[in-house]
């Protein structure tokens, strides 16, 4: 087995299309300049229940599950990534994009229909660059592929 550090992840965002059920090949923008710490932001909502059927000790069943990731670096105006989000900002119904996750070891990727809620593209101290940050959560389980070769 071996270890890949973060930054080998790759995350791309396109705009989703109304009525579209899978995205489109091209068109694909990293989301990647001065982002410094892309974090899971996973829920579930679980139960526990105990049955006859075993010792009383209660199981626990998972419900839901929630993926997501929070985005965090330093606002790059120019780059088609930060751009696109930013155009969402003052939106509350146009926030899907199509979220692509290629996974460290290059091997395995994941494409959904996402939100991105919790944008911030300003701000900060006087002597920091200006912040960046949000929230991606897929809508719905993504679709598990292999990376085509020329990933």
């Amino acid at each position: 087995m071996s270890r890949f550090k973060n930054a080998l992840r790759k995350h791309y965002i396109q705009p989703y299309v109304e009525g579209e059920e899978t995205p489109g090949d091209e068109g694909w923008l990293r989301l990647a300049k001065y982002i410094s710490d892309i974090t899971a932001n996973n829920d579930e909502e679980t139960a526990e229940e105990a049955f006859y059927h075993g010792d009383g000790t209660p199981e626990t069943t998972v419900l839901s599950v929630s993926k997501g990731y929070d985005v965090e670096g330093h606002r790059f105006h120019g780059d088609d990534a930060q751009d696109l989000i930013d155009e969402m900002a003052f939106d509350e119904t146009g926030r899907k994009v199509w979220h692509r996750v290629v996974q460290a070891n290059g091997e395995k990727e994941f494409v959904g229909r996402a939100t991105v809620s919790d944008i911030v593209t300003d701000g900060g101290p006087a002597d920091e660059y200006e912040t960046f940050s949000c929230t991606i959560t897929f809508d719905e389980k993504p679709t598990f592929s292999d990376v085509d070769s020329g990933e």
